[in-house]
């Protein structure tokens, strides 16, 4: 493990601890024996408050490709509430560790590195993407390492994720943090964005081009509110769809085209059994919902493509109201796993589903380079002091939270902070 430092860094003295309070600075380069984190435990599986316990926990050490990170901010998804239930599976039955710190998305400083590491060092300010893979396979080595058999998820199917004070991930995970963000703003969108970025550029031959239709489920939420940029961005049309009317106004700013209200419909959930009484009740209403696309499109202009993540209340329209030849692209099932649909207009219609996984680094990587030009929007909708982790992902679990993404402070002491100057100072000031 090497501690070079980068040239840019204010020179500052501190003492060299064992543990630090949350919000405390160490020495640059200085790691601890021991630090804060929100942990999960098996025998706590259930609702966030419960799940997650603050513990002092053994700071990771990393390996020979590793990065040792310390987290100013971290994101806040849906896989945190997953981690804390144990549902669909527990974390535990992956890694086989006996606490998870959950956490997807991270923004820090370069701590310490290991001695294959090339790219980085002590105190570069980086933002972390959450695939991880052995990098030995032909997936990881000229294929999509999104398909490698070693593929997982840093901070939901590893231990290590980004509600404590350090954080250990695999040298290519790292990504230049945009400079003009504040840490909680840097934290919040890497996982989202660029979940949505594979999903719209990285299905070809039906990767989005100029001028097409896009419907967008959940057009507010933090996957949303970027396709909605990514789709704009591409020179293409949104649709958002939304279930609540005074998160129009919000998804419009955001570039849409048109915004439409689920609950003017009445065609959610499983389908019911094909040519019944139901089935044309619950066909007409999604035919009305497909006329409502069209006051958007045009007459007849079906969507090229559907960004699905709603899953089982959604999918049955999904499959209908995409145009023939088009795509639905799905990345979770947030309503439910037992997806239903009428498989006479996907095989007449050639219609393609394609499942999509977070992203590997080139898409990762481009989606960040958006947000470094300062061409997206991390669309942070509320950030949590560092006690209120359970909170926020009560929050998320509730579908209480404000539209966009959301953060939680761990290291940098308070909102606001774009240089580590100021952080330096504010850590002084605590």
């Amino acid at each position: 493990m090497e501690t070079e430092m980068a040239l840019d860094q204010t020179a500052y003295t501190a003492p060299e601890k064992d543990l630090y309070e949350v919000g405390e600075m160490p020495p640059m380069g200085h790691v601890p024996a021991q630090m804060h984190a929100w942990a999960i435990r098996r025998e706590r599986h259930g609702e966030p408050d419960k799940a997650f316990q603050l513990e002092v926990v053994d700071v990771p050490k990393p390996d020979s490709n590793e990065v040792l990170v310390l987290v100013m901010a971290a994101g806040v998804n849906y896989n945190g509430v997953w981690a804390g239930l144990g549902i669909p599976i527990s974390p535990f039955d992956v890694h086989k560790a006996d606490f998870h710190i959950a956490g997807s998305d991270a923004a820090g400083i370069v701590w310490a590195v290991g001695d294959k590491v090339k790219r980085w060092k002590v105190g570069d300010e980086v933002v972390i993407h959450c695939n991880q893979d052995d990098g030995d396979d032909e997936h990881c080595n000229g294929g999509d390492p999104m398909y490698s058999e070693s593929q997982r998820i840093w901070g939901y199917e590893t231990p290590d994720g980004s509600f404590a004070q350090f954080t250990c991930v695999q040298s290519q995970q790292l990504m230049h943090r945009p400079q003009h963000l504040t840490w909680e703003e840097s934290a919040c969108y890497t996982l989202t964005l660029a979940t949505a970025y594979r999903m719209l550029f990285g299905h070809e031959p039906h990767d989005l081009k100029p001028g097409q239709n896009v419907l967008v489920w959940g057009a507010s939420g933090g996957l949303g509110s970027y396709a909605i940029q990514l789709i704009n961005t591409a020179g293409a049309n949104a649709i958002g769809v939304i279930s609540d009317e005074s998160k129009r106004e919000f998804v419009m700013s955001l570039g849409a085209k048109g915004v439409i209200n689920r609950n003017d419909f009445h065609c959610w959930g499983q389908l019911p059994t094909v040519n019944t009484p139901e089935y044309n009740t619950w066909l007409k209403e999604a035919r009305k919902f497909g006329k409502a696309i069209w006051e958007i499109t045009g007459k007849g202009v079906n969507v090229d493509m559907v960004f699905e993540h709603p899953g089982e209340a959604t999918f049955p329209v999904s499959s209908l109201v995409c145009k023939k030849g088009g795509m639905v692209v799905i990345c979770a099932g947030t309503t439910g796993f037992n997806c239903t649909f009428d498989v006479r207009y996907m095989w007449m219609h050639q219609k393609r589903l394609q499942g999509s996984h977070f992203a590997h680094l080139a898409q990762a990587s481009a989606a960040n380079k958006l947000m470094l030009e300062q061409r997206l929007d991390p669309c942070m909708s509320e950030c949590f002091e560092w006690s209120a982790v359970p909170a926020a992902h009560t929050k998320m679990r509730k579908n209480e939270h404000k539209p966009g993404n959301m953060s939680v402070l761990v290291q940098a002491p308070k909102m606001g902070l774009r240089t580590f100057e100021d952080t330096l100072e504010a850590s002084r000031d605590r």
